[in-house]
């Protein structure tokens, strides 16, 4: 429709699903994961991974939350006119040119073109907000407005930032994150937005689908690289094979439940939205771990065998304690099914200091989990079923 003014959508719409435009906003997402992938894993190779984590989260988490922010935005007011097509076109821009600046942001703290291309995005959301508070009334009017106010002092602060002393920098970002993490949560009270449960469980596994894609071709082209280079595929087999079946047991992990049933309120959805930075975070640095651990291996990064390792270990352990606690804790029954997650996270993590076929016996570690959790589910259902 050339336009369709700009009501909630119903939350218990049937046959919720995503749309072209929402699987073309997230693609447009992974030049940016990339270009930050790409920094963590200059910083790791090189030794300095206290510098290169910061840098990451910092970039990682803009990324993030311009995503997050569309996505609840469109599960409850996507109209699919011209003028919400044309606003969304808009944001894609503003992702290309923030993932221009990520180099610059990364390297020397130089926050310039990103901000930009974030102040591109949050201006069209901006400009959503409004329009849906145009289109509601009472406190749903309320809230759209509180959203779009809130954007707009942020924005006012990432302006401000670029004022800042380098060395003050990165601690005004942090009150910055805290400032933007706030809006959502002030402008929910007494209003909850008509979001979709199955709608957005659908939106952000396809985002963690895009996360562990651009995991696996991170590492794809860094083996790749190594083999056309050296002839060390003894060294290299064993990374491929490990990294794959460590993606393979995340994706899996992930979707083996069916979160759309937990979420019913902002209670339970706001933590669950916010602490899946973490889960996308680190899904995404399994790939940069895994390109370091290749360049180890090859003699390209100027670091213990110990570190190579930790640049794997770290986020596949991270990403398997946060699905547990942010999915599948909430389906699980009894002891033994609750501590598989995390007792896999800590074997993944101990498994840094198992030498260079590290990254292969945490891929088993990865096909262990999956199998202890299915058999302890099936035991269970049959218990169950049993006892009915």
């Amino acid at each position: 429709m050339a336009y369709s003014p700009m009501t909630a959508r119903s939350p218990d719409e049937l046959h919720r699903a995503a749309t072209p435009l929402e699987l073309f906003f997230d693609l447009c997402f992974v030049v940016a994961i990339a270009q930050a992938g790409a920094r963590l894993v200059h910083s790791l190779a090189e030794g300095h991974p206290g510098a290169g984590v910061v840098g990451y989260f910092f970039v990682f988490f803009g990324v993030w939350w311009a995503w997050m922010n569309f996505t609840w935005f469109a599960s409850a007011y996507d109209v699919d006119d011209v003028p919400y097509r044309v606003a969304t076109l808009v944001q894609i821009a503003g992702v290309l040119v923030y993932a221009a600046g990520v180099s610059r942001a990364f390297d020397d703290n130089d926050w310039a073109v990103a901000v930009a291309g974030y102040i591109i995005m949050r201006v069209a959301l901006t400009a959503q907000w409004l329009r849906a508070a145009s289109g509601e009334q009472g406190e749903a009017r309320a809230a759209a407005l509180k959203y779009a106010a809130g954007l707009v002092i942020c924005q006012l602060g990432w302006i401000g930032l670029l004022f800042v002393p380098d060395d003050l920098k990165r601690w005004t970002f942090l009150v910055l994150l805290v400032a933007e993490l706030a809006v959502p949560v002030i402008a929910e009270r007494g209003h909850q937005t008509p979001w979709h449960a199955h709608h957005i469980v659908e939106r952000y596994g396809l985002f963690t689908i895009i996360v562990l894609g651009e995991t696996i071709a991170a590492a794809t082209v860094a083996v790749k690289s190594a083999i056309d280079e050296h002839e060390a595929l003894d060294q290299l087999l064993p990374i491929a094979a490990g990294g794959l079946l460590i993606v393979f047991a995340a994706w899996w992990i992930y979707f083996a439940v069916p979160m759309h049933e937990h979420l019913t309120s902002n209670r339970e959805a706001i933590p669950w939205g916010y602490g899946h930075l973490l889960i996308f975070l680190s899904g995404a640095a399994i790939g940069a771990g895994i390109e370091v651990a290749v360049e180890h291996a090859v003699g390209k990064a100027h670091i213990s065998q110990v570190a190579a390792n930790a640049a794997v270990m770290v986020p596949s352990a991270l990403f398997l304690l946060m699905v547990w606690l942010l999915h599948s804790r909430h389906f699980k029954r009894g002891l033994a099914q609750q501590l598989v997650l995390p007792v896999s996270a800590l074997v993944t993590l101990a498994c840094t200091w198992s030498g260079a076929y590290a990254v292969l016996w945490a891929g088993l570690v990865g096909v262990l989990t999956v199998a202890v959790g299915l058999t302890l589910s099936t035991r269970a259902d049959a218990t169950t079923g049993a006892a009915v």
